[in-house]
């Protein structure tokens, strides 16, 4: 599961979201906004408005959002974890 977290700077709901998916054990990725201003303008075409943004396989949000993030590491907990041969 690709989990990626779109940031700011100085953002206490990005940091709480990041350490939230840190204490839960999803793995994710990090992209700051401020060294990516062309990603920056495309998610705000997209409809969003605020930081953090979360794009999961199934899902998107903003803001810190315990409740999606909870639920994100059920899902990732009741999937199979591949075991390497």
């Amino acid at each position: 599961m690709t989990v990626t977290v779109f940031t700011k700077p100085r953002c206490p709901q990005c940091d709480a979201t990041k350490r939230q998916l840190t204490k839960l054990g999803v793995p994710f990725e990090t992209v700051d906004l401020s060294e990516n201003p062309s990603t920056l303008e495309q998610l705000q075409q997209a409809g969003f408005k605020q930081a953090p943004v979360v794009i999961t396989p199934d899902c998107s949000w903003t803001g810190y959002r315990p409740d999606l993030i909870r639920e994100l590491a059920k899902a990732g907990a009741a999937r199979p974890v591949p075991v390497a041969a």
